[in-house]
C-alpha cells in the first residue's frame, strides 16, 4: 500500500508540470453571455454561474486520438447543485463522448466524480467515485487518454478507469469521430447533490471554477484528414513513450484498482437492478 501511494505522489508531481495551452488561442467560449473569462495573460479561464445562467467554452480544435489534459479548480464551499464538466463530445445522435463531470455537495461533503462512454450514441456507462484530496483548495489535473485501444481517465497521472476496445467482442467504441474539448459549469439541482434532494443556496452565488494547464497532445482533424503529431507513429511503432500505444502497466493497473477498491461508489457493471437482462458485454471482458 505505501509503494502505490507513493507512486500516486510521484505521478501528481509530474501532472503538475503538464505543458499548458492558451485559452485566448486554443479555445472559444460558448455561451454564458459573459459569464466565462480568460484570465492570467491566457493561462486560465474561470466559468462563472448564477441564477440567470452558468457558462461554457470549446476547443477551437477537433481530435482524432490524443492525450487531453486540463488543471481544475472545482467550486468552493457550498457547492450543491453545481456541475462543472470536461469532456470530449462529436455531435449528432450517433455521437461519442468520453465524459468528466464533477457533481457539488453542501459545504463539508465530498464531490462526486462521474465518468461516462459513449459510443454511436449509447452511453450507460457510469463510474463515479470520491476524490482523495480537496478539489476546492488547489488545481488538480484530470486527463484524458484516447487511443485505438483504451479510454484512460486519470486524476493527477494515477488511472481511475480503463475502458478498452472490444470491438471484436460486438462492444462500439469510439474511433472515427473527431471531437473537441468542452468544459461547462451549469445548475443541475434537480438531480446532481443527493438525488436532487439538495439544492443550489444562490445566496452563495456567483460560483466560480477555475481552469488552467490545457493541453492537448492529440492527432488533429481538419479538411477531412488526421494530422498527428511528429513522431506520434514513430514512437509507437518502436514501443517508446506515445500515447498511441498507452495501456496500464502491471504498477499502473495495480493504482487503478486500489483507487477504484478504496474510491469508486458507482459501477454500471455491478447494477444488476438498473440491468435485469445482465448488465453490458464490456464488463464481463478483460
Amino acid at each position: 500500500m505505501r509503494s502505490i501511494a507513493l507512486a500516486i505522489a510521484a505521478m501528481a508531481c509530474l501532472a503538475a508540470v503538464a505543458r499548458a495551452g492558451n485559452f485566448y488561442q486554443d479555445t472559444e467560449m460558448t455561451w454564458g453571455g459573459g459569464r466565462g473569462k480568460v484570465v492570467d495573460g491566457g493561462r486560465g479561464l474561470d466559468l462563472t454561474l448564477d441564477r440567470t445562467s452558468g457558462s461554457g467554452f470549446q476547443s477551437k480544435s477537433e481530435y482524432l486520438f490524443g492525450k487531453i489534459d486540463m488543471q481544475i479548480k472545482l467550486v468552493p464551499g457550498n457547492s450543491a447543485g453545481t456541475v462543472t464538466t470536461f469532456y470530449l463530445s462529436s455531435q449528432g445522435s450517433t455521437h461519442d463522448e468520453i465524459d468528466f463531470e464533477f457533481l457539488g455537495n453542501v459545504t463539508g461533503e465530498p464531490y462526486t466524480l462521474h465518468t461516462n462512454v459513449f459510443a454511436q450514441g449509447q452511453g450507460q456507462r457510469e463510474q463515479q467515485f470520491r476524490l482523495w484530496f480537496d478539489p476546492t483548495t488547489a488545481y488538480h489535473t484530470y486527463s484524458i487518454v484516447w487511443n485505438p485501444q483504451h479510454i484512460i481517465f486519470a486524476v493527477d497521472g494515477t488511472p481511475i478507469r480503463d475502458f478498452k476496445n472490444h470491438e471484436a467482442r460486438g462492444v462500439a467504441f469510439p474511433k472515427s469521430q473527431p471531437m473537441r474539448l468542452y468544459a461547462s459549469l451549469w445548475n443541475a439541482d434537480d438531480w446532481a447533490t443527493q438525488g436532487g434532494r439538495v439544492k443550489a443556496d444562490w445566496s452563495h452565488a456567483p460560483f466560480v471554477a477555475s481552469f488552467r494547464g490545457f493541453s492537448a497532445d492529440a492527432c488533429l482533424w481538419s479538411g477531412g484528414r488526421q494530422q498527428c503529431p511528429v513522431g506520434t507513429m514513430e514512437a509507437a511503432a518502436v514501443g517508446g513513450r506515445s500515447w498511441w500505444s498507452q495501456q496500464l502497466s502491471d504498477m499502473s493497473y495495480r493504482r487503478m484498482r486500489w483507487v477504484q477498491r478504496k474510491f469508486m461508489i458507482y459501477n454500471y457493471c455491478t447494477d444488476a437492478k438498473r440491468f435485469p437482462q445482465g448488465v453490458p458485454a464490456e464488463c464481463h471482458l478483460r
